[in-house]
């Protein structure tokens, strides 16, 4: 006789609610069984924290049935708290547990460290910022024995290293979880389900975010769904995750056979080539150059003697803790500070935009569509090859329908972040500055704004503890440590967090800015950066420059001549249309060359840096 399964620990039966005249959850049935842990994702607004709330009891459904088995521990992480602002972060976290008692404890150890190592144990409740609230309450929340963890956006205020302990710590936490983030790769460490809410809808799909990912296209493709954008973004996306993380292709649940099916012809996320020949013709060689540049903020030594170089189409992150100066080196960058020592030059044709964390004032009577368009009607996207109205844009960025015709005052967190991003972009800016672009934006925005950055010829400057943004969108990591000094990281978050997990300072650049192998790949002249008490050397001779631009010029020919190659496969591949073993001969000469312009492309760059 068949053993009777477990019964799961929450289950919805036809469940419906809605807010006025709006449905965010339509009939939905489905359950969490033990030990399961399911990611939840969709756009802002379309009733995710709704669906939390009611598996965790917290309201009630309008029709349908919520049951909870019996004698079921739950742990529920809200968008806001019910501290109590008059305790002290140590008893509102560990009750009366003494210190000695916690710190013999490994995992109320971790979770101190971790999550509160930067707070006062002794400080009140009411006197912290609403960040520092949220981590307390996921502390206490984290040493608490429950069968079902609920998490509504626990990575929000955690910087990339505690993200990485949260990760394995609520892997190994042996109950079921259900959390709802914008994290893509919190999400992909961490689930083994993921959710979909849409359209009144919960879809269930097996795996992690690039899982999801995968079978969204799937789906897409095997329904002859026609929505062609939106494929073509999730296919890019999927090749993004296929191609530049390697961590996570390794795992069983994301089937690689059928990954590869699926983007055997889809380029790469972004032309380097192309965007470095673009952005070199918009911007010229010099966009900032800061030598020997040293900032203090009293005692403190914020940037001592520090040199760094960004090129015309560099796209860089930057790490570092809360504090450490990550915006501050922006403003020395960007003009907005002046240093104390040392000097910065800016290119003459640079145009910065800056997406900050503050959201602008903005006419709260006007409607978005009306907002847009007095701004501009329509915008030049270069790489685009063209136009696009403003009707066009904002949909792109999710203002659809009645959407268009909402004033801003009544707009979510979200949405005003979205609006902000498109008007910046609107005024198509060469620079980019993106200090925490991710914050209250879900993640269809971030899949469209990341295809946005894919064709868009420019600097990209990234602050971010979205691991995943910040990973799909810079090609090279430096650190702000808050010691004076800007490290180049060249295996990005990895090297990050095992320094940190070493106790070991970030590796300081060489005074030489000669780039190694594992920097090679920027377009327009890898940037170097230093701290050190001597300024850099100079970059190359006169006679080394030379035969690098000799190099350059016939690296060119070669690609040129195998563009014309591989147009002229195309031409056959379209004229053998029914001749299968034609086509598997011109594709593999296809995947050749392919391979070959790969090895060209990669010496194109590393001649442009000589050149320099």
């Amino acid at each position: 006789m068949a053993a009777t399964p477990a019964p799961n620990l929450v289950n919805l039966e036809a469940v419906s609610k809605g807010f006025g005249t709006r449905t965010l959850l339509d009939g939905v049935s489905l359950g969490v069984g033990r030990g399961e842990r399911i990611g939840v994702v969709g756009r802002n607004g379309d009733g995710k924290s709704t669906l939390l709330r009611l598996l965790a009891g917290r309201e009630e459904a309008d029709t349908g049935r919520i049951t909870q088995n019996r004698d079921l521990r739950l742990g529920y992480l809200g968008q806001s708290d019910d501290l109590d602002p008059a305790d002290t972060v140590a008893h509102a976290v560990l009750g009366g547990a003494e210190t000695y008692t916690w710190a013999a404890d490994p995992r109320a150890r971790g979770v101190m460290e971790h999550l509160l190592g930067g707070v006062d144990h002794e400080a009140m409740v009411g006197t912290l910022s609403g960040g520092e609230r949220r981590r307390v309450s996921l502390a206490k929340l984290l040493l608490t024995e429950v069968d079902l963890l609920i998490l509504d956006e626990p990575t929000n205020h955690l910087d990339i290293e505690a993200v990485n302990w949260l990760a394995q710590h609520v892997v190994d936490h042996a109950g079921a979880l259900i959390v709802v983030t914008h994290d893509r790769w919190f999400l992909d460490a961490v689930c083994t389900e993921t959710w979909e809410v849409q359209g009144g809808r919960v879809s269930s799909y097996d795996g992690g975010y690039a899982a999801y990912v995968l079978a969204k296209a799937e789906r897409s493709r095997n329904e002859q769904v026609v929505e062609g954008k939106r494929q073509n973004l999730m296919k890019k996306e999927l090749a993004w995750l296929r191609r530049g993380a390697p961590a996570r292709t390794s795992k069983p649940k994301f089937r690689i056979e059928a990954a590869n099916v699926l983007i055997e012809n889809e380029p790469a996320p972004r032309d380097k080539l192309a965007l470095a020949q673009l952005a070199t013709s918009r911007l010229g060689k010099d966009v900032f150059d800061a030598e020997d540049v040293t900032l203090r903020f009293g005692d403190r030594v914020m940037l001592n003697h520090v040199t760094f170089r960004l090129g015309p189409a560099d796209r860089i992150g930057l790490l570092g803790p809360n504090g450490a100066g990550k915006t501050t080196f922006l403003k020395i960058l960007t003009g907005l500070l002046a240093p104390d020592t040392g000097k910065v030059k800016q290119g003459k044709t640079v145009r910065i935009a800056n997406l900050s964390q503050t959201l602008e004032d903005l006419d709260g009577s006007v409607t978005v569509l009306a907002h847009i368009t007095d701004i501009r009607r329509t915008a030049a996207l270069a790489g685009r090859g063209g136009e696009m109205t403003s009707s066009q844009l904002l949909e792109r960025f999710g203002f659809t329908g009645d959407k268009l015709t909402t004033r801003i005052n009544d707009l979510s967190g979200g949405e005003r972040r979205r609006l902000q991003l498109l008007r910046i972009l609107l005024d198509e800016p060469n620079v980019l500055i993106l200090d925490e672009p991710t914050n209250d934006l879900d993640v269809e925005t971030l899949t469209v704004l990341e295809d946005f950055l894919d064709n868009w010829p420019g600097v990209v400057v990234v602050v971010t503890h979205d691991r995943y943004f910040l990973e799909r969108v810079s090609d090279m990591v430096y650190a702000i440590m808050g010691d004076g000094a800007v490290r180049h990281l060249p295996r990005g978050v990895d090297q990050y967090l095992d320094e940190l997990a070493a106790g070991t300072p970030v590796r300081r650049l060489a005074s030489s800015p000669v780039p190694d192998a594992a920097t090679a790949d920027s377009p327009s002249g890898t940037p170097t950066a230093t701290g050190s008490d001597s300024p850099a050397e100079p970059v190359v001779d006169a006679a080394a420059a030379r035969a690098a631009k000799k190099e350059l010029n016939r690296i060119e020919r070669q690609i040129a001549k195998l563009t014309e190659t591989e147009t002229k496969l195309h031409d056959q591949l379209a004229a053998n249309a029914s001749n299968y073993e034609r086509l598997a001969e011109l594709d593999t000469e296809l995947r050749k060359l392919a391979e070959e312009r790969g090895e060209l492309e990669t010496a194109w760059f590393e001649a442009a840096e000589r050149a320099e």
